[in-house]
């Protein structure tokens, strides 16, 4: 609910009665007034959406002059035709520039991780939070739809104390969020950066209708996720060899680890035994360890059931690959 009395604190500052806003999202006068209130995101589109239309301004009173209807939506389609998500989240900073100065937006790649940066250059006041979540919601909202892909962050920042309500920033940026840091913004696996824009101008049409439950939900598919879970079971398959285990390194359920697995045409026990499989050959090809050694390398309790399941992944035995290596 603190983020609805932000909205009201925009109608108040033109002056404007709320009251029509609170009716169509279903928030009455006590409700708002309760500190610990919640609403649904469907409640929060309802009144979003009238507020920015009543007020005709999608920043709800943050900045120093308003962003008309329409002005997310430009951003959006200067950023549609972007070759690949890293142009897109480019452009979408530098046209943000040109609507408002208020705050800046710039992304940063470092050590293969990208941070998207928020820069506040004046005071925002009572709606500083309000304004830095939405900001950062509506940009990581758009690349993951651009990109047809959940885009999981490695961590979100905030540059102020944490809020009665921190618990729902979990919910808002799953993944390490840390408070009284010195900018807002977040951080994710630079690779998404390359992916390409599956989205073209009927898509985004069709998306603007709807547009602001992209701020509030979290995108369901994540077609990196194959990737990402390949690189933990090389990485730390010990650390890391239940679906449990993974589920919370990535910060999902794991039911969510297995459908969405599952919606990439991927089982976890197939990419264990790839990993298993690779591991097992890099041994054998550039070790002289004894093969009931590998076998204990790559998690085998004996040789035997080692070489079964090693003639299932390759065609071959443990000890014919090795003596091929040696011709």
């Amino acid at each position: 609910m603190a983020f609805v009395r932000a909205i009201v604190l925009g109608y108040e500052k033109y002056g404007v009665d709320p009251s029509n806003a609170l009716k169509q999202a279903q928030i009455t006068p006590s409700q708002l007034r309760r500190v610990d209130a919640r609403i649904t995101a469907a409640q929060m589109e309802a009144v979003s959406g009238a507020a920015m239309q009543e007020l005709d301004d999608e920043a709800l009173g943050w900045f120093s002059r308003k962003l008309p209807w329409g002005s997310y939506g430009m951003l959006c389609r200067a950023s549609i035709t972007s070759p690949n998500l890293g142009v897109a989240i480019a452009r979408w900073c530098r046209h943000h520039r040109l609507l408002i100065d208020d705050i800046t937006l710039r992304l940063d790649i470092r050590d293969k991780t990208a941070h998207f940066v928020i820069d506040e250059r004046r005071r925002l006041g009572a709606v500083r939070e309000f304004c830095l979540v939405t900001s950062m919601r509506f940009l990581h909202g758009f690349a993951c739809w651009a990109i047809d892909s959940r885009i999981p962050l490695r961590e979100a920042s905030f540059p102020y104390p944490a809020p009665p309500h921190d618990d729902v920033y979990a919910l808002l940026f799953p993944g390490e969020v840390y408070f009284n840091a010195a900018n807002a913004g977040f951080s994710f696996d630079a690779q998404y950066l390359a992916m390409p824009l599956r989205r073209d101008e009927t898509a985004l049409r069709t998306m603007l209708q709807r547009a602001l439950p992209l701020t509030v939900l979290q995108y369901r598919r994540d077609r990196l996720l194959v990737q990402r879970v390949r690189e933990l079971l090389r990485q730390r398959s010990a650390e890391l060899s239940t679906a449990e285990a993974l589920a919370r390194e990535l910060n999902i359920s794991t039911r969510t680890l297995h459908r969405q697995l599952q919606d990439e045409g991927a089982a976890l026990q197939d990419l264990k035994d790839e990993t298993r499989r690779d591991h097992a050959i890099d041994l054998l090809r550039r070790s002289s360890r004894p093969i009931k050694q590998v076998a204990h390398a790559v998690g085998f309790g004996n040789e035997k059931s080692f070489a079964r399941a090693f003639r299932q992944w390759t065609g071959t035995s443990p000890s014919e690959l090795r003596k091929t290596r040696a011709e």
